[in-house]
C-alpha cells in the first residue's frame, strides 16, 4: 500500500516555473515506478512524465520534453516535477501515481494515485 500526497501547485503567470512534489508513505517506495499526469476540465488524464524505480530512466511525451523534468529521492520517499516556461495550456490538476512494474503512460496501469494539486497558468 502506498499513499501519495502532492503539493506545490498554485497560480502562476505564463513563462514562470513551478516545482511539484509528491510525498509517498511506506517503506517500499523504491519498488515503484512513478508517474506524473495531469487532467484539464473536459479532457482525459494525460501522461506528463515518468521515472523508473531507481531513478535511472525518465520518460516524457514529446510535448513535455525540454520544459518538464521529473526526479525522485528514494531516501526521502519523494518524487518531483520541475516545470519551466509554463503556458496557459498547462493549466490542469496534476497527479502523481505509482506502479510496481516500470513506467507506463497509461493511467489504468497505475495502482496508486494522489489527490492532485491544481496548477493554473495565467496569460
Amino acid at each position: 500500500q502506498v499513499q501519495l500526497v502532492e503539493s506545490g501547485g498554485g497560480l502562476v503567470q505564463a513563462g514562470d516555473s513551478l516545482r511539484l512534489s509528491c510525498a509517498a508513505s511506506g517503506r517500499t517506495f523504491s519498488s515503484y515506478a512513478m508517474g506524473w499526469f495531469r487532467q484539464a476540465p473536459g479532457k482525459e488524464r494525460e501522461f506528463v512524465a515518468g521515472i523508473s524505480e531507481n531513478g535511472g530512466l525518465t520518460y516524457y511525451p514529446d510535448s513535455m520534453k525540454g520544459r518538464f523534468t521529473i526526479s525522485r529521492d528514494n531516501a526521502k520517499n519523494t518524487v518531483s516535477l520541475q516545470m519551466n516556461s509554463l503556458k496557459p495550456e498547462d493549466t490542469a490538476v496534476y497527479y502523481c501515481a505509482a506502479r510496481p512494474k516500470g513506467v507506463s503512460s497509461e493511467p489504468p496501469q497505475y495502482d496508486y494515485w494522489g489527490q492532485g494539486t491544481q496548477v493554473t497558468v495565467s496569460s
